[in-house]
């Protein structure tokens, strides 16, 4: 049995990985420790998992918990430290995406990686989605031959897209914005569908709708004097989870979980367009906005011998038909409809399969889902040469992030 340690104690890391290793996992993995700089926060998500021993130091959970694998679920510039130091200390590890957030932290993990010889998993939960693998399938199975362009397109509704506004994903220097903490999900998907790695980015990306531009706003949601007119209103208190885990732990970091969406120290895009062109010739065209009336992803793939459309939506109308569709148009003139049933689960069921693939390793991987540095770096470096491309106004190549080191400064304007 296998012996796991967790640094970072926020929702994702108790939902994704503690609790599970408490019930569905519980006789294959051991979760010996868990770490966050929040001590308070920690020991809530201790007492919700077997009361699994706090430690107040990092490096003394690895020392004395003596874990084969440490879990990394912090705040994103964070990831590359505490990935290299697990990798130092002799333990593999398994990253929430992204990676990291730049080309310098990747280029480290990489390094430590190879130099360590230990080996770094990364959970891209979209790989498997039921909807998401028969796309693939198709692909492999050559249902529309060679592929030569991509447009893809998410959108994030008011409700979800928001949230991200109120943490701590609005700074770039904690997140990388969107492009690189959401999209990264999204550019590894394509990655994978299109097995060919990303090669030049050009990008554009705007804040027009969060950040301040409006006058009725204040700090945070739980003081502000327009919490009755406000569309983003957000009662910290009436969140269980938000209340107990964030608000009454607000003293241990100083960490606020509702601020205003409208602040002015927002610094993150909320409209984004990228182009790449890939190494075996695909274009891609991605677009993603953080302000929809509904959530979802639409696509629609460009074969030698046809195109895939397809398309999943999360909130809105279409949310809760039970089936899902991929349309694929051949050059005979035939339409070939394939249905799947929405899976049950968190994240389309991707969760329950990712946890099972890497936690119990029982089944095959014919599609490749696994996930490791390379597949990390490559989907998180495409937002980051995107954040580059839009402050410089020029194309980044990915050569370029990863062989020419140098001091990289991200600057996020609203271009209007």
């Amino acid at each position: 049995m296998k012996k796991y340690a967790i640094v970072g104690t926020g929702s994702r890391a108790l939902h994704m990985f503690a609790k599970p290793m408490f019930t569905e996992l519980k006789d294959d993995v051991q979760l010996v420790g868990v770490y966050d700089i929040n001590l308070l926060r920690a020991k809530l998500f201790s007492q919700e998992c077997g009361d699994v021993p706090v430690y107040p130091d990092f490096d003394k959970m690895l020392k004395e918990g003596e874990p084969d694998t440490v879990i990394v679920a912090t705040v994103d510039q964070f990831h590359h430290e505490y990935i290299i130091r697990a990798l130092n200390a002799g333990c593999d590890v398994i990253s929430e995406k992204p990676l990291t957030t730049d080309a310098e932290k990747c280029r480290a993990i990489l390094e430590a990686e190879q130099r360590t010889g230990r080996k770094v998993a990364v959970t891209f939960n979209c790989r498997y989605i039921p909807y998401v693998a028969r796309i693939k399938e198709l692909i492999k199975e050559g249902a529309v031959g060679d592929i030569l362009s991509i447009h893809f397109e998410w959108n994030l509704d008011t409700r979800h897209g928001a949230d991200y506004y109120r943490r701590w994903h609005r700074s770039m220097a904690n997140s990388g914005g969107l492009l690189i903490h959401k999209a990264t999900h999204h550019f590894d998907m394509l990655n994978w569908w299109l097995e060919e790695d990303p090669e030049e980015i050009n990008a554009f990306g705007s804040r027009r709708f969060y950040g301040p531009t409006r006058e009725n706003r204040g700090e945070r949601c739980l003081t502000c004097s327009h919490s009755d007119s406000c569309e983003f209103y957000f009662d910290i208190t009436a969140d269980e989870f938000a209340k107990t885990h964030y608000y009454e732990v607000e003293a241990a970091d100083g960490y606020i979980r509702d601020q205003c969406v409208f602040g002015d120290d927002i610094d993150i895009y909320d409209t984004m367009a990228v182009n790449v062109r890939y190494s075996g010739g695909a274009l891609l065209t991605y677009s993603l906005n953080a302000h929809s009336p509904y959530e979802g992803w639409k696509v629609s793939i460009n074969g030698s011998l046809g195109k895939i459309e397809a398309q999943d939506i999360h909130s809105g109308l279409q949310a809760d038909e039970p089936t899902r569709w991929i349309q694929v148009y051949n050059r005979k003139g035939e339409q070939l409809s394939y249905a799947i049933e929405k899976s049950g689960g968190a994240h389309g069921g991707g969760d329950e399969r990712l946890r099972r693939m890497i936690f119990v390793g029982d089944v095959a991987d014919p599609l490749g889902q696994q996930a490791g540095t390379h597949a990390g770096a490559m989907s998180m470096l495409i937002g980051a040469a995107a954040n580059l491309s839009i402050v410089s106004g020029k194309p980044v190549t990915i050569k370029e992030l990863l062989h020419e080191p140098k001091e990289e400064t991200i600057e996020c304007v609203s271009k209007v």
